[in-house]
C-alpha cells in the first residue's frame, strides 16, 4: 500500500494535545494558510502533516483534512477577490507581485492557480487566489485546478511522513528540550495572525464600503 504504516515511533516527542488535535488542527491551519489571513510560518500545513503522519497519524485523514480546509480558505479568498476587484488586489498584494501575477492570470488562469497551489514556500499563494477572483476566473475552473493541485501536494506530504517518518522524528528529537516551546510559540503566532487578519479584513471592508458612496457621487 502507498500509505502503509511505518514502525512505532516516539510519541513522547510530540505533545499529546497536538496528537489529539490532529486532523482538526490541520484543517484549521490549512484554512488559514489559504485565506487572506497570513500565517507567520510559510508551509505550516505541510510541516504539520509530515510531523503528525510521522507520529503515526492517519495519512489519509490528515491529507483530507488539509485539503478540505485549504479549499474552503481558497474559495473564500477567491470570493473576496471577485467582490473586491482591483481595489482588493492593490490592498493585499505587494507591488512587486501585482504586475507579474495579474499578467500570468490573464494569460492562463487555470494553470497559474494550479502551479501556485502546488509550489512550496516562499512562493506566496494569496496574490494568485485574489487575482483569480478579481480577474474573473470562473468558479468551476478555479475549484478544479485548486483542488487537484492542493490534493497532490498534501498527498505528497502524507507520503513523506510515512516514508521518512523515522528520520523526521529523529531530527525532531534534537529539539526535544524545546519542542513544547516551539509548538506553543507557533500556536500563539497563528492565533495572533488570525486575530490581526480578521481585524484587518473587517477594517478594510468598512473602508471599502465607505469609499463606494464617495466614488458613486
Amino acid at each position: 500500500m502507498i500509505f502503509a504504516r511505518s514502525p512505532a515511533t516516539h510519541k513522547s516527542l510530540i505533545p499529546h494535545w497536538l496528537v489529539h488535535l490532529g486532523p482538526l488542527g490541520v484543517f484549521g491551519v490549512s484554512l488559514l494558510d489559504a485565506s487572506i489571513i497570513p500565517l507567520p510560518v510559510p508551509g505550516s500545513t505541510d510541516l504539520l502533516i509530515i510531523l503528525l503522519v510521522a507520529n503515526q497519524g492517519n495519512p489519509w485523514l490528515l491529507a483530507a483534512a488539509a485539503l478540505t480546509g485549504s479549499v474552503i480558505g481558497g474559495y473564500l479568498t477567491w470570493g473576496a477577490g471577485k467582490k473586491g476587484g482591483q481595489t482588493m488586489l492593490q490592498q493585499y498584494v505587494p507591488r512587486r507581485y501585482l504586475k507579474p501575477v495579474t499578467r500570468w492570470m490573464k494569460r492562463n488562469g487555470v494553470i497559474t492557480v494550479a502551479i501556485a497551489a502546488v509550489l512550496p514556500p516562499p512562493i506566496p499563494l494569496l496574490p494568485f487566489l485574489l487575482s483569480a477572483g478579481a480577474l474573473g476566473l470562473r468558479r468551476r475552473s478555479f475549484l478544479i485546478s485548486f483542488v487537484l493541485a492542493r490534493g497532490a501536494r498534501y498527498a505528497l506530504d502524507a507520503w513523506l511522513g510515512v516514508a521518512y517518518g523515522r528520520r523526521v522524528l529523529h531530527a525532531w528529537s534534537k529539539y526535544q528540550r524545546w519542542s513544547d516551546v516551539i509548538i506553543w510559540s507557533f500556536l500563539g503566532l497563528v492565533i495572533a495572525a488570525a486575530i490581526f487578519g480578521i481585524w484587518k479584513f473587517r477594517h478594510d471592508k468598512r473602508r471599502f464600503a465607505s469609499n463606494e458612496p464617495a466614488q458613486a457621487a
